[in-house]
């Protein structure tokens, strides 16, 4: 059903049998309006900075949060939202630029303030706005610029563009996806947008990304789809082996639809839960493919690993592996970094066992070198898209995880990140 003439092949690629896609990001459910505006919080005035949707009534709401030990006072934020509203919120208010990490009392009070400012705007309970920011840790926020820009900010039906734009930093292009699809006789819709470049090895999710849906969603069932959708995703992308201090991903399901709530068993639960694995695994490509300074995204694929823990510690661990990052940024096709990063993952190995293919080359069996074409093996690695096949050889458990090269660029990028 998707209009695969209207996007490009990156997008249909794995968009499950009965979707389409659409346009809007998250303003493509119905009940949902956003926009961005530049405030100056960015060095560049003119580039937007502050980014906010709304809903039109309170919505089941999920999240999933960073695991860091220093985690932003918006990420505590939401979290203390979430347990006082019983997993309920209506809007989010999004600054860019600015961390709003380790600034003691004030940073709390800061994020405290700019919920409020957005419940004041909209005519909702402060509980019930989200708050995210991104940027430089460290710094406090210029509060007088974000009381401007969220006492500025207009929210529109066909906003979700716009508000993609608004929380990006170091990335290079807004990343933002939406399906229709049907559930119980109804035409649904499930959008997403998210930003991250950089810092990206997370342990939920380094980056900051927001999915809607017009949807009933139980609230537990939201929750339990929602860490599944990112445990397949998110949490296997790398960049650069480093976790952010706010890693916040939030679903919001307004129940316009006016389906019975999915739950575990009711009709349509499988179908939503296919739709979100869908857009958060490819918001998660995007990352790896925008990752700073990248010029070719990497898909490892591991299989025959003893457990799923396995799977996953080593398709991980070939993501981050620099060395490897080095040489596909380099198009060397330097096998041995890769079963370096195997032996190192962690992972129950038998050396004797393991294949390695890049593209549709057969370089290792059994753990040894095959009599592979070299020119063939530098050309799997030589363009936009490097596939990374691990076998393992042990059981039936698979994973895959994204990352992308390491270049020159990464290292301009964060060289003068805080000029």
């Amino acid at each position: 059903m998707s209009d695969s003439a209207d996007f490009p092949e990156l997008m249909t690629r794995d968009l499950p049998d009965g979707m389409r896609l659409v346009r809007g990001g998250v303003t493509a459910a119905h009940g949902y309006r956003a926009g961005s505006v530049s405030c100056g919080i960015k060095s560049d005035e003119g580039t937007p900075d502050l980014a906010m949707f709304a809903a039109d009534h309170p919505c089941v709401t999920v999240g999933t949060f960073t695991t860091s030990r220093t985690p932003s006072h918006t990420v505590i934020l939401c979290r203390e939202h979430l347990a006082a509203t019983g997993q309920h919120a209506q809007a989010v208010v999004v600054n860019s630029g600015n961390a709003n990490c380790a600034n003691g009392e004030r940073g709390k009070r800061d994020a405290e303030r700019m919920a409020e400012l957005t419940g004041a705007k909209l005519g909702i309970d402060p509980n019930l706005v989200m708050v995210s920011s991104t940027g430089i840790i460290g710094r406090p926020l210029p509060m007088d610029k974000v009381e401007r820009g969220i006492a500025s900010v207009q929210l529109a039906s066909d906003g979700g563009d716009t508000f993609a734009q608004g929380i990006i930093t170091t990335d290079t292009r807004v990343k933002t996806v939406a399906v229709e699809f049907t559930v119980g006789g109804r035409s649904v819709r499930l959008g997403g947008s998210t930003k991250g470049a950089g810092m990206i090895y997370p342990n939920m999710a380094t980056m900051l990304c927001y999915i809607t849906t017009d949807l009933a969603l139980d609230p537990a069932f939201a929750q339990s789809a929602l860490r599944s959708a990112v445990a397949d995703s998110f949490n296997m992308i790398c960049v650069d082996g480093d976790m952010s201090t706010n890693d916040t991903v939030l679903l919001f399901a307004n129940g316009l639809a006016e389906n019975t709530p999915l739950a575990n068993g009711v009709d349509g639960a499988e179908t939503f839960a296919a739709a979100l694995r869908y857009v958060t695994r490819y918001l998660a490509r995007e990352i790896a493919r925008d990752g700073e300074g990248a010029t070719r995204l990497m898909t490892v694929q591991v299989m025959g690993a003893a457990s799923d823990a396995d799977a996953r510690r080593v398709a991980r661990a070939v993501t981050a592996s620099p060395l490897w990052q080095c040489a596909v940024a380099g198009g060397d096709p330097n096998w041995g970094r890769v079963m370096a990063a195997v032996g190192a993952s962690g992972a129950e190995v038998d050396p004797d066992k393991v294949a390695i293919t890049l593209g549709k080359v057969n370089i290792v069996r059994n753990g040894v070198a095959t009599d592979y074409d070299q020119a063939a093996a530098k050309q799997a690695v030589g363009g936009t898209e490097v596939l990374v096949d691990v076998d393992l050889g042990l059981g039936a458990y698979t994973a895959t995880a994204w990352g992308c090269d390491l270049t020159h660029g990464y290292i301009d990028e964060n060289t003068t990140y805080t000029r």
